[in-house]
């Protein structure tokens, strides 16, 4: 598989390492571009062996699939450069929110091969969770051949372009989620006694634990939530406060807001008043 990236920042690199350890690809057919930082094509040329050019010809030449990977400020500049040379069966896949699969095709061509995925930051360590939605012009093979890619940094899901906003507010601000809980159950190991060393090493085993438990049980998280909760015991006062916070609530709130922040960000783009 030949694949073209524009754009080489962290997630570009992601999806790289991911392609070489999972041997999707040959280093010598990876090629990446970014807009002018060279140090890091060559900083990336070192890592992984992969072809950096600045010749759209040759970056367009033989690819099977394009990933776009620049920052949503960027894109209306960089789909006009890339146009010209973009061949009408590859397959463009875009790893920005809130650009729509209709922008895309109206600064390219409506009839190109269109995927807009969206990973989130464990793609870093191969544990992403990624959704990703086709225009109807991606073939079936061209399908697979995404999900194949995405795969290499995680699991990948397809869905339907008008989920990907509820995507991008689940999982991909997700870990940011979890780190907030880390932080707190951090402060409360320090004021109750617990050097840090300790309490960091004992929080991050109880979240690897309980996601296996949820992984590999079969049982949903109400009930195992319940399995350890015994009447009267310690982590059901901890629950009561929880309750009584309406932490839950909150968390639930936290998902629409920033599934709502999303839809705005997009409607933003299709007004062309980020570009």
């Amino acid at each position: 598989m030949n694949i073209s990236f524009i754009g080489a920042g962290s997630m570009a690199e992601a999806i790289i390492a991911g392609l070489i350890e999972k041997n999707i690809a040959e280093r010598k057919n990876i090629l990446v571009t970014n807009r002018e930082d060279q140090t890091k094509l060559a900083d990336l040329k070192k890592k992984y062996g992969i072809q950096p050019t600045y010749q759209m010809e040759e970056l367009m030449e033989d690819t099977d699939m394009v990933i776009f990977a620049v920052k949503p400020k960027d894109a209306a500049a960089a789909l006009k450069k890339i146009k010209p040379y973009l061949k009408e069966d590859t397959l463009f896949v875009s790893v920005m929110a809130g650009i729509s699969l209709s922008y895309m095709e109206n600064r390219l061509n409506v009839q190109q091969p269109i995927a807009r995925a969206m990973p989130n930051t464990s793609a870093s360590v191969g544990k992403s969770a990624t959704a990703i939605a086709f225009n109807d012009s991606v073939s079936k093979h061209q399908k697979q051949l995404a999900t194949t890619v995405f795969s290499s940094i995680g699991v990948t899901t397809v869905i339907e372009e008008n989920k990907l906003d509820a995507i991008t507010a689940l999982s991909g601000s997700g870990p940011a989620y979890i780190y907030y809980v880390v932080e707190a159950m951090e402060r409360s190991a320090a004021e109750i006694g617990l050097d840090a060393d300790t309490a960091k090493k004992m929080i991050l085993q109880t979240l690897v634990g309980a996601a296996e438990m949820l992984l590999t049980s079969g049982k949903e998280a109400a009930e195992l939530r319940r399995d350890v909760t015994s009447p009267g015991g310690t982590t059901e006062a901890g629950i009561e406060v929880l309750q009584k916070e309406n932490v839950q609530t909150a968390f639930m709130k936290c998902v629409k807001a920033a599934m709502e922040q999303s839809k705005k960000l997009g409607g933003m783009h299709e007004s062309k008043q980020i570009v």
